[in-house]
């Protein structure tokens, strides 16, 4: 494993904080000064500034995150976090890709910086399912012009999968599956055909679902449930 992985892994900070942290010759590998791009393993004995640093195992976690969080570690405008929620002992997490501050549902968060650039890379195509409501009635049908992409903000959007899960004259639910993620996306793809998005929820990535957690809940995933996502 590389040097600057290897403390990102253990908490020490980002890769390339790492990187400028060993370029100041603060580490040391096996008592010898360290120098960018080498590779440790668990024999190694790896010291910051005099300080043994031994890798930490990854955490997982998914959250039913609500409504006025933001997805981010900190936020100079003062807002809460998805951090807010977990509990203070819980280390350097992260938050798997977003959900905007109105949307809510199925957040990842956790130490693994490989998986979460393995979910939120565009070249994956990891499906994520939305509950999405709109006002008044609709119409499968209505529905063919985001199903087979749709142009918003200069580009048009991948084909998706969606259908109606409940309709009356107050108000449309639909279900929506879709492989990219772009800022606002799903909004933006109902913006465009004149309706407005009322709620919008995630409720799964590939299967794995909030069932049971209730919202602002959160609990650690099952190592089933992280090899799943890690296959996905």
């Amino acid at each position: 494993m590389r040097l600057n992985k290897f403390l990102a892994a253990s908490g020490v900070a980002s890769r390339r904080e790492c990187d400028e942290i060993i370029k100041k010759r603060q580490v040391t590998v096996n008592g010898r000064i360290a120098e960018l791009g080498i590779d440790v393993n668990q024999d190694d004995e790896v010291c910051l500034n005099g300080e043994i640093i031994t890798l930490k195992t990854n955490e997982y976690y998914i959250l039913n995150k609500p409504k006025g969080y933001i997805c981010s570690v900190s936020d100079d405008k003062g807002r809460k976090t998805v951090l807010d929620l977990m509990p203070k002992n819980v280390g350097r997490i992260y938050p798997v890709g977003r959900l905007d501050y109105d949307s809510e549902g199925l957040l990842i968060l956790t130490t693994d910086g490989e998986l979460a650039q393995y979910l939120t890379h565009p070249s994956n195509e990891i499906p994520k399912t939305y509950l999405v409501k709109i006002e008044g009635t609709f119409t499968e049908n209505a529905l063919n012009p985001i199903r087979s992409g749709i142009e918003i903000d200069g580009y048009k959007t991948k084909k998706c999968k969606a259908h109606i899960v409940e309709t009356n004259k107050d108000y449309t639910k639909i279900h929506i599956t879709i492989t990219e993620g772009k800022n606002r996306e799903i909004r933006k793809m109902f913006s465009a055909i004149g309706k407005e998005v009322t709620l919008l929820k995630r409720i799964k990535i590939g299967e794995l679902s909030l069932r049971g957690l209730d919202r602002g809940s959160f609990r650690k995933l099952s190592k089933q449930e992280v090899s799943y996502l890690m296959s996905l």
